[in-house]
């Protein structure tokens, strides 16, 4: 009976250590030598190739059915109680009944019109979106036909704002000689979105210190409640038409959406937050009052949204130009907060 071997450590270099393999275990090893037989690896299991997943099959849109349903339904009863409004009007007079017909032609064309304003502003967005998606592709590929078809299609977006008239030419005058397509487009960022977005820096900080003066004045929370989400509508509607989109109710809320979801992908509050606590532990807390740290910190989040909001409608991504920092609209909001706390002294 073999007496087993106590547990020793050695190294594989040693030359009294041998490693048998298999033709080697036949022959007798040396005396005095440790020998090594290596355990046989587990046969990995065959791995079939890969086989296209098959298509799942599309399931019936449950939600878009039950909306144009809803809508359906609503619209005919709509006008089963238009139409009954107009016959109890012409039975009594017929003077009504014209009056109420008319009303209700007035009613549909401006329906129409309506529902064409929205479909227009939802086109224009995404046709904004696009464009700068696009653009950020040509930048990346220094694509000269796509930077082209670009400024094309900025400078027919442009033609809108007589502001740009001045830039627009200038734009058209140099672009034949720039040979680059990344140079072609940080050229229409100088020569077109540099008035922009200097007016979008004014709108945002206008913006800021009416949230901030406001809040830290107004007695009632629902009232500061009411107001910045007013204020943050009309900033978003007012940055997206200065970039040339002009989003009615239905575009409205897609770029509210946009906006907030640009801010939880990019932390904005987190760093709205920071720059807060940032600029209160410098010693301003000791000049500020509960109410007036309040308005401070509504104005810097409505800043935070307002930067948001022009990364999302802008339709050309930073390059050529710096982007708007936090701290500069900070810091002109602690100088308007200045200066009011002089004149009110």
């Amino acid at each position: 009976m073999t007496t087993p071997r106590k547990p020793a450590t050695f190294k594989l270099d040693d030359p009294h250590v041998v490693v048998l393999s298999g033709e080697d275990e036949a022959a007798r090893p040396a005396r005095g030598t440790v020998q090594v037989r290596p355990e046989p690896e587990p046969a990995l299991p065959t791995v079939a190739p890969d086989q296209a997943l098959a298509p799942m099959r599309p399931g019936l849109p449950w939600g878009l059915l039950f909306w144009t349903s809803l809508g359906g339904l609503v619209l005919l009863a709509l006008g089963l109680g238009v139409s009954n409004l107009v016959e109890d009007l012409f039975n009594r007079s017929q003077g009504l009944g014209f009056v109420g017909a008319g009303f209700a032609a007035l009613f549909v064309v401006a329906l129409i019109a309506i529902i064409a304003r929205e479909i227009i502003g939802l086109s224009r967005l995404a046709t904004i979106e696009r464009l700068h998606a696009r653009a950020a592709d040509a930048l990346i590929g220094d694509d000269r036909p796509a930077a082209e078809a670009i400024v094309r299609e900025l400078s027919a977006i442009a033609r809108g704002n007589p502001r740009l008239a001045h830039a627009r030419a200038m734009l058209q005058s140099h672009s034949r000689d720039i040979i680059d397509g990344a140079d072609l487009l940080k050229l229409a960022e100088r020569e077109l979105m540099s008035p922009l977005d200097a007016e979008a820096r004014r709108l945002v900080s206008t913006a800021a210190q009416r949230v901030s003066i406001v809040t830290a004045v107004s007695p009632r929370a629902l009232v500061d409640m009411l107001f910045v989400f007013a204020a943050a509508a009309r900033l978003i509607r007012q940055l997206a038409r200065l970039y040339g989109g002009r989003p009615g109710a239905l575009g409205l809320i897609k770029l509210t959406r946009q906006v907030i979801a640009h801010l939880a992908i990019t932390g904005g509050v987190a760093a709205s937050d920071s720059l807060i606590q940032q600029m209160l532990g410098h010693g301003i807390a000791a000049k500020l009052s509960s109410r007036l740290g309040e308005g401070l910190l509504n104005g810097l989040l409505t800043a935070r949204l307002g930067l948001a909001t022009i990364d999302v409608t802008r339709p050309l991504p930073f390059t050529a130009l710096p982007r708007p920092a936090l701290s500069d609209l900070a810091g002109d909001l602690l100088r308007k907060r200045e200066q009011n706390d002089e004149s009110g002294a």
